[in-house]
């Protein structure tokens, strides 16, 4: 059965021990056909274990490799949040201004009392919706707004409409709750956030992600829309169960095919794609404190640490904060980072140096899951040599 070889970067040292912690989680999976294919990347203080196991597609026998294109899914809502941080250190946007001070249309907003028999009862609003809450799901948004619906041939997350557009369907639909009062996940908000980027700096959302994130981390793989060469070596889709052979999947319902054609429009909230070694280039320049392993800083370190690294939401209402789970309260011990629908995540520790990256494109159940987070507790409980880590990285201390 195929696995990966580890890999290094120019900031990273391999480990070169006989134990790949995530393979030999991970094996008994492929070798029963129930996990098609997986990549694993477990990240400690400058040492890399890379895990690419089993194939990207059965059928051909195409193996699993780090520059394999992927749908990330909802992992595209941490990439507006840095869109966000960015405006926001850059004194051009407040967390807590009116979403209405950019997008008039949101001046006035309605919340659903409830429904009977077709007929809806409403109340305005009485709280003020803020950019804050639209990026951490308390806006009251539902999951997507009307023109996204996915049982609509082109619909789903990369179609159905263009962000700017999405965001005045959203401010003429009813709220689920009064604005801040819940949380309720919803790439609806996510999407209106980059509209709000797209009126402070004049652009599309996409094309100042790129500008400002994308292209200065070399992220050359990421887009919304994946050329005809990286699709045929994409990694497929497919439906698993507890005890069977995963199944290849022609599309799901959310993400239609074709992927690239006219149809298809940038989500904030969901549908860009990329590969592990692109996403590796994102998590590491948050885990870094806003700078990439190419030295390149994205953001300022306290952007980070205050309104990307901990919760943005009040207290006792769970951690999220732009475009990223993360903890109420920040700590030595504390994570953040963020999945996507089809089983893949990312999670960081910028205290200590860690990270945990997952791509799979699966539907279904992950037996596995409790197996490879063994396999994570093992390599983050090892002792490392780091005597000739600091060479190798030309670290000081």
């Amino acid at each position: 059965m195929l696995v990966g070889c580890l890999s290094a970067t120019a900031k990273t040292k391999v480990i070169n021990s006989k134990t790949n912690f995530a393979r030999e989680a991970l094996q008994p999976y492929v070798d029963r056909g129930i996990l098609a294919g997986a990549i694993s990347v477990f990240y400690k203080d400058g040492v890399q274990e890379t895990c690419c196991i089993g194939y990207a597609d059965v059928d051909k026998k195409r193996p699993i490799k780090m520059d394999n294109v992927f749908m990330q899914c909802s992992q595209t809502k941490g990439f507006c949040g840095v869109t966000i941080a960015k405006l926001v250190e850059q004194g051009k946007l407040s967390l807590d201004d009116p979403v209405s001070k950019y997008l008039p249309e949101f001046k006035e907003l309605w919340v659903l009392d409830g429904e009977k028999d077709g007929i809806k009862t409403l109340h305005k609003a009485k709280n003020v919706l803020t950019v804050r809450m639209v990026l951490n799901h308390t806006g009251g948004f539902p999951f997507e707004v009307s023109a996204k619906r996915r049982d609509v041939r082109g619909g789903g997350w990369s179609g159905g409409a263009p962000i700017r557009q999405v965001a005045s369907i959203a401010a003429a639909s009813p709220l689920m709750f009064e604005p801040g009062t819940r949380d309720l996940y919803s790439n609806t908000g996510i999407d209106i956030g980059a509209a709000i980027v797209e009126t402070i700096t004049g652009m599309k959302w996409e094309n100042y992600l790129k500008k400002e994130v994308l292209d200065p981390l070399g992220m050359k793989s990421t887009w919304f829309w994946p050329t005809d060469k990286q699709l045929k070596n994409k990694i497929e889709l497919y439906d698993t169960q507890e005890n069977a052979p995963a199944k290849w999947r022609y599309e799901a319902d959310w993400e239609q095919r074709p992927y690239n054609d006219s149809h298809v429009f940038a989500s904030a909230g969901a549908g860009l794609w990329t590969t592990a070694n692109d996403q590796l280039k994102f998590y590491k320049m948050l885990m870094n404190l806003g700078v990439g392993d190419n030295g390149v800083r994205i953001l300022k370190e306290e952007t980070v640490k205050s309104i990307l690294a901990v919760s943005t939401r009040p207290a006792g209402r769970g951690g999220y904060s732009l475009g990223l789970s993360a903890p109420e309260k920040d700590g030595e011990n504390e994570w953040f980072g963020h999945g996507g629908a089809w089983g893949t995540n990312c999670a960081i520790n910028w205290h200590k140096k860690e990270l945990k990256l997952w791509v799979v494109q699966i539907c279904g159940v992950q037996p596995w899951s409790g197996d490879v987070s063994k396999a994570a507790e093992k390599f983050f409980s090892q002792t490392i040599n780091a005597s000739g880590i600091n060479s190798f990285t030309g670290r000081t201390k």
